[in-house]
């Protein structure tokens, strides 16, 4: 790929960090605990799954692709931010930014469509049991998880192409801990109204589709629920999914906030990007793994047995 006229700006600077050392360090031992317990919380999701059979059902095996997808997207901002914690120029040379720019909107992207795919098979559970297993076969699983990467593939390729034709030749800070495509916009001296265009429509077709379609799924499932006349069945249809809700709340509405709100160097797109890219793939697994009785029992005999 070629890389346009970037070569008057070599470099961006990671500006988001407080300049304090002491302070650098305090965040530097809070992050690093943050990722390890991520790697260790998702990779332990992954074992679990895989090792116990009774756990071989399509809404585990979407389970597993989300933390093997939380994994990636925690690895692909939390390094980065560590090491300029330590560092005292806090820099990111522009082909890392872009592929770093790149990451972020494919596995978030993925996560996206992976959780509206969960949301439908929570529909399918719970709305149609007699005809769950054809609905929600192996292959119709495979199916949905690689139209999820490929979906997130060619948006971020899209809008990571678009953002290869960017002149950099003035303001080289980014007011965040790392690089985002709308962080890009206000560094760039050429029109980035086009790039704007199509991030904007993406977003609204990819974020706000998959949205529509939670939205459709969980509709039908309060239905389904509130017509159920047993208060404890009412109870057991609504746990298979207050776990997906969580993830599905933490996720979208830190995402929505942060790339629909105007880029102006605000405190808070930094929060938002701390939210969906360090802290959810942080709480998904412990979110699972509490509100859900068969992960806790497999987490707890796996631990017996080791």
């Amino acid at each position: 790929m070629a890389l346009g006229n970037h070569s008057t700006i070599i470099d961006f600077l990671l500006l988001r960090l407080p300049a304090d050392h002491h302070t650098q360090a305090l965040l530097f031992v809070l992050f690093l605990v943050i990722y390890l317990l991520t790697l260790s919380g998702n990779l332990s999701m992954i074992m679990v799954i895989r090792a116990n059979s009774h756990l071989h059902t399509p809404m585990y095996f979407f389970l597993s692709h989300l933390s093997f997808l939380d994994l990636c997207y925690s690895s692909v901002t939390v390094p980065k931010m560590l090491e300029n914690l330590l560092s005292e120029k806090k820099t990111i040379s522009v082909e890392n930014c872009l592929t770093q720019a790149f990451f972020v909107l494919e596995f978030g992207g993925t996560e996206l469509c992976l959780l509206a795919v969960m949301a439908y098979d929570r529909y399918a559970a719970v709305c149609y049991p007699l005809i769950y297993g054809q609905m929600m076969s192996n292959q119709v699983c495979v199916r949905l998880v690689w139209a999820s990467w490929v979906l997130a593939f060619l948006d971020a390729l899209i809008n990571t192409l678009l953002a290869l034709n960017l002149d950099f030749c003035e303001t080289q800070v980014i007011p965040n801990f790392s690089c985002e495509i709308p962080s890009l916009f206000p560094l760039s001296c050429s029109s980035s109204s086009a790039n704007f265009a199509v991030l904007l429509c993406s977003a609204l077709l990819h974020a706000f589709g998959t949205f529509l379609l939670v939205l459709f799924s969980y509709a039908r499932i309060v239905s389904t629920i509130l017509s159920i006349s047993s208060t404890t069945g009412r109870r057991k249809a609504f746990s298979t999914c207050s776990s997906h809700l969580t993830a599905v709340s933490l996720f979208y509405g830190s995402g929505f906030l942060r790339y629909l709100m105007p880029t102006s160097g605000s405190p808070w797109e930094v929060i938002f990007s701390l939210q969906y890219s360090v802290f959810t793939p942080l709480v998904n697994p412990f979110v699972y793994s509490l509100k859900n009785k068969e992960v806790k029992v497999a987490l707890k005999n796996k631990l017996q047995k080791m």
